[in-house]
């Protein structure tokens, strides 16, 4: 396939541009830095003339921009382009399910979600899931990484399963990790909302940082007044802790996992291998696990299961 990568030189894109040529893909690095971008696309640009051009002569659009705008999707799809998204927002993935796109959209393709919901799929039973993301809180994260992450803070959001109003980052819940037992808490990731309205159970994200110290005072900050003043911030100084991420899927006593090594690299090779299954996917908004199975996920250097 030929692949046009939005953000094709940041933090997720790079990397992400490296799996796909790996995985035998030719790639368009595009971007509105022309020092690094082999196709120049100003993404806030008035009607997307520039990116509705790149468009010529790819197969598929890889949102590695961390920019949220439907129009991107319509513009791709219309032209029979598949597009793949490896956002975590809520919103945004309700607004491109709502479409009705004429070429395969696929979603939920990177680690939280991703990863996760082929983790949580693979669950067998009815009863609630549990799921725990612990970032590697040493790694240095994209711009838009950062403004996602700093971006729950202040906020609520309606559980799944229940409708009832969550806080970010409060409500802790202890998790049975691959190393330990660690206690996380609730976080507004798309994952649990797709995953409790597909496989029919309530699915619960809860997150956490590597560091313990770090993870407690993030969920203390969200407890306090004016804290969403910080979602405009861009970068955050590097805070103690490794590169080292860890999910789990808990239920009933059963659990799957999956760790590795710098979230961006994750993201990526599990990224570039979602996109090469849009070649058989019929036209429509797809998620990763509607598509694929945990056992289909081939042999990655970056990802360890259990």
């Amino acid at each position: 396939m030929r692949v046009l990568v939005l953000g094709g030189y940041g933090a997720v894109g790079a990397p992400t541009v490296a799996a796909l040529r790996a995985d035998g893909h030719s790639c368009v690095v595009a971007g509105r830095d022309p020092r690094r971008a082999e196709r120049v696309v100003d993404l806030a640009e008035p009607g997307l003339l520039g990116y509705r051009e790149a468009l010529d002569g790819v197969d598929a659009v890889v949102n590695a921009s961390g920019a949220e705008d439907p129009d991107l999707v319509t513009a791709a799809t219309g032209q029979a382009k598949a597009f793949v998204d490896p956002t975590a927002t809520p919103g945004y993935v309700k607004r491109i399910e709502q479409l009705e796109p004429r070429a395969p959209v696929l979603l939920s393709v990177g680690l939280a979600p991703g990863l996760t919901n082929l983790l949580a799929a693979d669950l067998p039973g009815r009863e609630p899931i549990d799921l725990g993301v612990v970032l590697g809180s040493g790694e240095r994260h994209g711009a838009a990484a950062t403004a996602w992450s700093l971006g729950l803070l202040g906020r609520s959001f309606a559980d799944p399963a229940t409708g009832e109003a969550v806080r970010n980052l409060t409500r802790g819940r202890v998790l049975d990790l691959p190393d330990g037992r660690r206690r996380l808490y609730r976080a507004d990731f798309s994952d649990q909302h797709t995953l409790t309205r597909d496989l029919g159970r309530p699915v619960r994200t809860h997150l956490g940082l590597d560091s313990v110290a770090a993870t407690r005072a993030l969920s203390v900050l969200a407890r306090l007044p004016g804290t969403g003043a910080l979602r405009g911030v861009r970068r955050v100084p590097r805070l103690p802790g490794s590169e080292e991420w860890v999910l789990v899927a808990t239920s009933a006593g059963r659990r799957r996992w999956a760790r590795g090594r710098n979230q961006s690299r994750g993201t990526a090779v599990v990224s570039a291998w979602a996109t090469g299954l849009t070649e058989n996917l019929p036209a429509g908004v797809h998620h990763l696990h509607e598509v694929a199975a945990l056992a289909d996920l081939p042999p990655l250097e970056e990802v360890t299961l259990g």
